[in-house]
């Protein structure tokens, strides 16, 4: 596998827990998580938006300490949040995450641990063997 295919298949491991995560939360299949659904959503005291931007403006850490400060992994609310905080992240270019200390490894990382720490750890990992 070269690095273009590897980057590719984590990518779409990422997606693809996106749409399982969201699945089981709401108790209906999707097909994809639209980047409409972001604008609902708030957690940790703040708008996905601007945590977003941040993500854009290549704080990602930064994003992601306060994202995961204030996280209620048993609302699902939050829970959707974090998933589609991961999957924006995880679609940014891998020279762009490395510019600012990230890769999709770690993105993929936090979807994994945000699954576990909502109570779908088994579920997710089953599903993407």
């Amino acid at each position: 596998m070269n690095f273009e295919d590897e980057k590719d298949y984590i990518m779409r491991i990422i997606k693809e827990a996106a749409r399982i995560l969201f699945s089981l939360l709401f108790g209906r299949q999707y097909v994809s998580v639209e980047q409409e659904l972001r604008d609902k959503y708030q957690v940790s005291g703040k708008n996905l938006d601007d945590l977003f931007g941040m993500i854009d403006a290549g704080d990602i850490n930064e994003a992601e300490n306060i994202l995961l400060t204030g996280i209620d992994y048993g609302n699902r609310d939050d829970v959707a949040a974090a998933a589609l905080f991961y999957q924006y992240a995880g679609e940014k270019e891998e020279d762009f995450l490395a510019r600012h200390n990230y890769s999709r490894e770690e993105v993929l990382d936090g979807m994994k641990c945000l699954a576990e720490k909502a109570g779908y750890g088994d579920i997710l990992n089953t599903s993407l063997d």
